[in-house]
């Protein structure tokens, strides 16, 4: 994890404050604590703060091509970036490191804007080109990496969090009121929208292009439509299995230790026993359980410990809100009332002690109908395919909301089902 900000003055042209850069990217300390860059151009400023993880040492930021005409400050990790690197040198590219990120300034020389459609990973970052006298953001197709921007009275900042548009005082700052209304309606704010009047989280998958003309934005990629059709289900655990190998494989490139979070559920557990097979040395793991009794875990990350290995680590988190709570709060700059950030940063600190990097299951449960609310809808969609049409429509009147029928009939419920019971065969097979 890296930070990056920036300030590009494109509408006053006055020249960037050095002082006021270096402070929005100080702020960022927390995520990079191992080094910091910047780069001046006139009205620009492009600032950094490193988390060292590939080519820890000669992969400084910000980063440039070989006449300095092309900067880029980056934050996260391109899994394909071996293969780009094969593919850059085939064509001429003189590459001075084996950062992942000089990679994608070569790959900008040779697609421009559209060089994040070959990128496979997690991302957000800046490119300035100096001849055309353009600035691109971008940000991961998932939208993994995080990436706020502000455009004021002389020009755009942007940063990894909020702090650095608030503390630049270069976008005046209103809180925004539909936002807090989306906080209460959601228990979240949806992007692009923050906290704040004309500040944005850049959307996922988009570019964002700046220039002396103004600002626009496109989408590079959106979530392929074709339907995967195999034979069998066997055909579909294999490919699903084959997948998550790959996944697992990809995000173990690293110059630094990887660790996992283990809570004893089926996707964390899934992703240490790849580990397991894809690393020679034990894999550390780390969990935590609570006093509660109902509420810990802790058996159960111990048994796929022990039956993977591990190096495992574990801790009892205690309340301590005055302490967690106001950190949090720093952290996330806006209302987020997801609880889960408070077991999170916990275990998050126990690997900290051990690992720089560490892998997670984060994202299973949505995908793989591993809620409880999916499960709910199973048993409502088994309950009404049992009960004569008649009778059905008017015992699930009240119950319709929670299932929406589209016009062909086929009900959100029955897609989660067949999900869920696809998981489960495929879960049986490989864990």
């Amino acid at each position: 994890m890296c930070g990056i900000a920036g300030i590009w003055n494109y509408k006053s042209r006055r020249p960037v404050d050095h002082n006021r850069l270096e402070t929005i990217t100080d702020a960022l300390s927390h995520r990079g604590p191992d080094g910091y860059g910047y780069h001046y151009d006139a009205d620009l400023g492009l600032g950094h703060r490193r988390l060292s993880i590939i080519d820890i040492a000669c992969g400084h930021q910000p980063m440039c091509n070989e006449d300095s005409t092309i900067w880029i400050t980056f934050n996260g990790e391109i899994y394909n970036y071996p293969e780009l690197r094969q593919q850059l040198l085939s064509r001429g590219h003189i590459l001075r490191t084996h950062s992942d990120t000089e990679a994608i300034v070569h790959m900008y020389e040779d697609y421009g804007e559209y060089c994040f459609e070959h990128l496979r990973g997690m991302f957000a970052l800046a490119l300035w080109d100096q001849k055309t006298q353009r600035l691109i953001l971008a940000r991961d197709r998932i939208g993994i990496k995080p990436l706020f921007y502000g455009d004021g009275p002389n020009g755009i900042v942007f940063g990894s969090e909020l702090k650095c548009i608030r503390d630049s005082d270069e976008v005046p700052l209103k809180i925004e009121p539909t936002a807090i209304a989306d906080l209460f309606t959601f228990n979240y704010i949806p992007g692009p929208k923050t906290i704040y009047k004309n500040v944005y989280s850049l959307d996922p998958a988009h570019c964002l292009i700046v220039t002396r003309e103004g600002v626009r934005k496109h989408s590079y990629w959106d979530l392929p439509r074709e339907e995967l059709r195999l034979s069998s289900e066997k055909d579909y655990e294999k490919r699903l299995y084959d997948i998550l190998k790959d996944s697992v494989q990809s995000h173990l490139l690293s110059d630094v230790p990887v660790g996992a979070f283990l809570s004893g559920g089926v996707d964390s557990s899934i992703v240490v026993a790849l580990m397991s097979g894809l690393v020679p040395e034990r894999v550390s793991t780390f969990s935590i359980g609570f006093q509660e009794r109902e509420f810990n875990e802790l058996s159960r990350a111990r048994s796929i410990s022990k039956l993977f290995a591990t190096d495992h680590h574990e801790r009892i988190v205690t309340p301590q809100p005055s302490k967690v709570l106001q950190k949090l709060a720093n952290y996330y700059d806006q209302p987020f009332p997801d609880h889960s950030s408070i077991p999170t940063y916990a275990v998050s600190q126990l690997a900290h002690e051990r690992v720089k990097v560490v892998l997670s299951g984060d994202g299973g449960d949505e995908n793989f109908a591993g809620y409880g609310h999916y499960a709910r809808q199973l048993l409502l969609h088994q309950v009404r395919n049992f009960l004569p049409t008649a009778v059905r429509h008017v015992v699930f009147a009240p119950f319709r909301k929670w299932s929406p029928e589209d016009q062909s009939g086929t009900t959100l419920s029955r897609f989660h089902s067949n999900l869920h019971q696809l998981t489960l065969d495929a879960r049986e097979g490989y864990i």
